[in-house]
């Protein structure tokens, strides 16, 4: 109408968006770089960090690898976010979105083969805990990680006790000169609720008895049987988790697109006033 003038609401960048989405990273950042630091520490006191051949001399997992690879992963992503929410940069959200999506699909197509090849991952994971098996005694680390998965899920072994024949301090060849030969390590004991200190030596000969002399002083039960026992156990709980993980993942990539698509929008209306300027200069001109 005349007399009247129609105003039009420039596009913005939300605030709101932004500074979540900056805040939502650097939490991530800060846990990365905490995660690293660990790793990175553990490393240096066992001299790793010295000579690099080190790694090479593990036979089965380091847990440290775990707080390596986890820590930088969180910190890239975290800082692509957190730098990319702060100075508008749309290069490192889309950095950030395209690996968080990675990562995501990656879960999930993981998720989906290990329900569809249940047999296959039951026989690589009892390859998996076989092997660090057979490297027990040659790092802390991993020897605490073996002690506490069977001390918590009141277990020995991949498949049973028997499996501690692969290690060569355990086995019970007649060559063997180890003092823990036919035994088992002392996570494999079933504890005494009255016993004030830790019998380390409660696992010496077992595996000499009779399986059912054994039943009453250690464990026979494989850890795979017994964390797939546990999973149907926490069905629920570990469902919830991993849920709530993927929602994390999908609301943060959510996040990052919002944000992508407010500064293309404002960078659009620049670029569309800037042309109208030259427009009006030219016939003022």
């Amino acid at each position: 109408m005349p007399g009247k003038h129609q105003q039009f609401q420039d596009p913005e960048v939300g605030c709101c968006g932004k500074y979540f989405l900056f805040g939502f990273n650097i939490v991530f950042w800060v846990l990365g770089a905490l995660f690293l630091a660990i790793g990175l520490w553990a490393w240096g006191e066992k001299g790793v960090l010295s000579n690099i051949s080190a790694l090479t001399d593990l036979g089965g997992l380091d847990p440290v690898w775990l707080f390596v690879v986890v820590g930088g992963v969180m910190s890239v992503l975290g800082f692509a976010g957190c730098i990319g929410a702060l100075r508008e940069n749309t290069f490192l959200l889309k950095f950030f979105s395209v690996f968080l999506g990675l990562i995501f699909f990656l879960e999930l197509a993981a998720g989906i083969l290990a329900f569809v090849f249940k047999d296959w991952i039951r026989d690589q994971l009892n390859l998996f805990i076989n092997n660090n098996v057979k490297a027990y005694r040659d790092d802390l680390d991993l020897q605490n990680l073996i002690d506490f998965a069977q001390e918590y899920w009141s277990c020995c072994g991949a498949r049973g006790p028997n499996d501690w024949n692969l290690n060569i301090y355990f086995n019970c060849t007649d060559l063997n000169p180890s003092r823990e030969r036919c035994g088992v390590p002392f996570s494999c004991c079933v504890r005494d609720p009255a016993e004030d200190v830790l019998n380390t030596q409660c696992g010496y000969d077992i595996r000499l008895k009779l399986e059912l002399e054994q039943q009453g002083s250690i464990y026979t039960k494989g850890c795979v049987g017994q964390f797939e026992k546990w999973l149907q156990d926490n069905l629920i709980v570990v469902a919830g988790v991993l849920v709530g993980i993927a929602l994390l993942q999908i609301f943060g990539l959510c996040l990052a697109q919002n944000l992508v698509s407010d500064i293309k929008a404002v960078k659009a209306n620049w670029i569309t006033l800037g042309d109208g300027y030259k427009r009006l200069n030219k016939q003022h001109f």
